[in-house]
């Protein structure tokens, strides 16, 4: 059996009729005359003779692999820092038509993969101070994930696909690519950072549409885009189901900017901001909580309704320390309004709750009211380890968690008594990457969404930005405002429609701030129907992988070549 660099070469991926299960012997190409999947010829030549450079290249498993490392990592300019988000309708082109151009299935799961683990390096390379090597093996990992995705793409998309097959394509690769999302979005694997519908946060289209399917729409409106052009640039027989294609998703867009309910305008609350800046050295926990406690003095006579302080504000319990809950309270007494602080610090709540926690805890007049979050979502390594009995060598090559913090038990919504009863769903830091705790907080009543954080450790990173980025999208799919309040930048302030609120507190600022915050009545679409694209996603797979089943039983067995 001919061999292509060290792979079997008597199998590609599509026959003749673009048929997913149809194949055709080596020197047989789709049109008869021994081209490849590009129309060339298997070794890189064009009809007439002669040979590309570029297939001599990606005949290179290096060349190759390179190729597909960078392409990988090309969507990451999507989201900030670089925010190149008009970039993300073509961004996963080239790595498609690299897919595309594979010779074997094993080929395509191997670009898949490589190209997964170059998404999964670029998204998160702010990590690497932190992480150090154990990053190359976490986004190796990850990047399996991307292996199945892979052969879909190579299986749909090489050869010579016929309409109907780039109708399937157009359905079933950004189906296939929400389901890696979707698992990469389960905590213990990091959690839902860098999803591709998030980089879309300033088009307001697009926050539209997440306010109907939420962040799992954008994202399949984002890939079906991608596909469709890949179509159009490699497919020439398909240029028309491409060009349907994306006729129909801007006829859906638009549709969703006619129809979509919008929040409805009910009055402003005044939030201030509290960012102390970088505070670093002996003693910083305290003279970052002395800064804080001077810039909300600056907030006297400013008629706010509340103050926000970042993530690990407080480096005491409250309820053991009450000389700083006093003085927090004088802080609620001078400005007229609570004061939402954030405790990292050890707790005893019983014998089997004693541990570190990072509690948000409102602080009134009189002292802590008694409404705390505790955080239920926990940062990977940066506050806890998986599986510590065996991965616990990780704190030796980087700063993960030297001892697991301790979970809460569920979502809080807290009572503002002296702001008209006002009602707050407070996060704490990657909490607001999630979208279903948002929606959980919008559905339980919560009339404003607050996020305390801290990127301080990723100051000089992409981290701060992409963070803050991602309020927008909570505000837009829940139709509530939202407060990301950050101990150094970026602090921002977004509306129920995901619009920003002034501008954002970047990381070289200490200051206070007061928004007027505008609040919204109303229940959008993905509070009430939930992450329905993804359900929708599973569907279409089921559904294909049923054909393709069906059409495998009904196919008479292979003859040994």
């Amino acid at each position: 059996m001919p061999m292509r660099g060290g792979l079997p070469a008597d199998r590609t991926p599509g026959g003749p009729d673009g048929d997913p299960s149809g194949s055709w012997q080596d020197g047989d190409g789709p049109d008869g005359h021994g081209h490849g999947p590009d129309g060339h010829g298997s070794d890189g030549s064009s009809p007439g003779g002669g040979t590309r450079p570029y297939a001599r290249l990606l005949r290179s498993p290096l060349w190759r692999g390179t190729a597909a490392l960078c392409a990988g990592a090309l969507p990451a300019l999507v989201f900030p820092a670089p925010s190149l988000w008009w970039l993300a309708p073509v961004a996963l082109v080239p790595w498609l038509l690299l897919i595309r151009s594979a010779d074997t299935g094993r080929r395509a799961a191997l670009d898949g993969w490589i190209g997964g683990t170059g998404f999964m390096l670029a998204v998160h390379h702010w990590l690497m101070p932190s992480l150090h090597v154990f990053l190359l093996v976490l986004a190796a990992l990850l990047g399996l994930l991307w292996a199945p995705w892979g052969i879909l793409v190579s299986r749909l998309l090489g050869g010579s696909p016929s309409a109907r097959t780039a109708v399937a394509a157009v359905a079933v690769l950004p189906s296939g690519w929400l389901m890696i999302e979707l698992v990469r979005s389960w905590e213990g694997l990091g959690g839902p950072w860098g999803l591709l519908g998030a980089s879309q946060w300033e088009f307001e289209p697009a926050l539209r549409t997440a306010s109907v399917g939420g962040v799992w729409l954008v994202t399949l409106l984002v890939v079906t885009v991608n596909t469709a052009v890949a179509l159009l640039l490699a497919v020439p027989a398909a240029r028309t189901a491409a060009a349907v294609s994306l006729v129909v998703c801007t006829l859906g867009v638009a549709a969703i900017w006619v129809w979509a309910p919008r929040p409805e305008p009910t009055g402003t609350a005044r939030i201030a901001v509290v960012q102390p800046g970088v505070v670093d050295g002996p003693g910083s926990v305290q003279r970052r909580f002395a800064r804080s406690e001077a810039l909300t003095r600056t907030l006297a006579g400013r008629d706010v309704d509340l103050v926000v302080w970042g993530e690990s504000s407080v480096g005491v319990d409250l309820s053991r320390s009450p000389g700083t809950a006093d003085r927090i309270a004088a802080l609620s007494r001078l400005v007229g309004a609570e004061v939402l602080v954030n405790m990292d610090a050890r707790r005893t709540d019983g014998p089997d709750h004693a541990g570190i926690y990072k509690s948000a805890v409102l602080v009134g007049p009189d002292g802590p009211t008694g409404d705390r979050y505790d955080k239920m979502r926990l940062v990977p390594f940066g506050e806890y380890v998986p599986a510590r009995a065996v991965l616990g060598w990780a704190t030796s090559v980087g700063k993960a968690a030297g001892e697991d913090r301790l979970r809460g038990k569920g979502p809080v919504v807290m009572d503002l008594p002296g702001a008209d009863g006002l009602r707050i769903g407070p996060l704490v830091c990657f909490e607001s990457a999630f979208p279903d705790m948002s929606r959980r907080l919008a559905a339980d009543g919560a009339q404003l969404l607050v996020a305390q954080s801290s990127t301080s450790t990723f100051q000089h990173s992409w981290a701060p930005a992409q963070h803050a980025s991602l309020g927008a999208l909570r505000a837009a799919e829940t139709g509530r405002p939202m407060v990301h309040a950050t101990l150094t930048g970026v602090s921002a302030v977004y509306g129920p429609r995901g619009e920003q609120v002034g501008a954002p507190l970047g990381t070289a600022v200490s200051g206070a701030v007061v928004r007027d915050v505008p609040l919204a009545r109303g229940t959008t679409l993905y509070v009430r129907l939930g992450a329905w694209p993804v359900y929708g996603a599973l569907a279409v797979l089921a559904v294909f992988f049923g054909a393709a089943g069906l059409r495998s039983l009904r196919s008479p067995a292979p003859g040994r070549p």
